[in-house]
């Protein structure tokens, strides 16, 4: 299937002059990377991009807001991708699930992650999404993001490190916080389980999840509101769960800190 780029979907971006093609194929809205465009318009066969990844021979299950599927989408080379079902969290998720206004929160999604790339903030490449009307006015999405390196969320990576490695651990942390920042991002779920490390040793990269619910409201305080929102989750896991990660450690995280040693 050959895709046709016609006019973008979303509003809130233009896709073609991003290097996005909006794909033709007839029962759903999708939007995917020009190089990646071919395969994602045949995964779109008859199925959705969620129940394609779910049929591939070779995946890999990983748990967020429920079952998300790591498998290959067969480019020139194959191209690790991770795939999930767009759902609420919170207490919208037993009440509406994977339903939601259209277009969705995924062509914001598109939209917030090329604002952030732009400003050198370190999150997974968004390569396509797929809107699925329902009924009226609501719909599902689907979304395809580059696998990011083999690494984990901050908790995990962080109990089995030693302290050298700590220290690079919250030096990536810290540019992540720096970048989000001058990106003026503010994070509203910033927390410990929404930053993933990869990499090891000297040079990790810290890189933000969940960026749907990143916006952009100006102001001087945006530092300060995305460093109260990551101090509440890592005082949660050290009284809750018994992370070791101390109230110094968190002041290195802190608006300034750099400035103040």
């Amino acid at each position: 299937m050959t895709p046709a780029i016609i006019s973008p979907y979303s509003n809130k971006v233009d896709e073609q002059q991003s290097g996005y093609a909006h794909l033709d194929v007839g029962w759903c809205r999708a939007v995917a990377c020009t190089w990646a465009a071919a395969a994602v318009a045949e995964a779109l066969d008859g199925q959705t991009l969620y129940e394609w990844a779910a049929r591939q021979p070779v995946k890999e299950k990983m748990h967020g807001r429920g079952v998300i599927h790591s498998v290959d989408l067969p480019t020139s080379p194959a191209t690790a991708v991770v795939v999930r079902r767009n759902c609420h969290g919170g207490l919208l998720r037993n009440l509406t699930g994977e339903y939601f206004l259209a277009p969705t929160r995924a062509p914001l999604e598109l939209a917030t992650y090329l604002r952030l790339a732009a400003a050198g903030v370190p999150t997974a490449e968004v390569i396509a999404y797929a809107v699925y009307p329902v009924a009226g006015i609501i719909a599902r999405s689907d979304v395809m993001t580059r696998r990011l390196p083999e690494g984990g969320d901050f908790p995990a990576v962080w109990e089995k490190a030693g302290n050298a490695e700590r220290d690079q651990i919250l030096v990536a942390v810290r540019r992540l916080l720096d970048a989000l920042v001058s990106a003026g991002g503010w994070h509203a779920d910033l927390n410990l389980k929404n930053i993933y490390i990869a990499g090891s040793g000297t040079d990790p990269t810290a890189y933000l999840l969940d960026v749907d619910r990143v916006t952009f409201p100006g102001g001087c305080d945006i530092a300060a509101r995305n460093f109260k929102r990551l101090a509440q989750s890592a005082r949660k896991w050290r009284t809750r769960w018994g992370l070791d990660f101390t109230e110094d450690s968190l002041a290195r995280l802190a608006p300034g800190a750099e400035e103040k040693k």
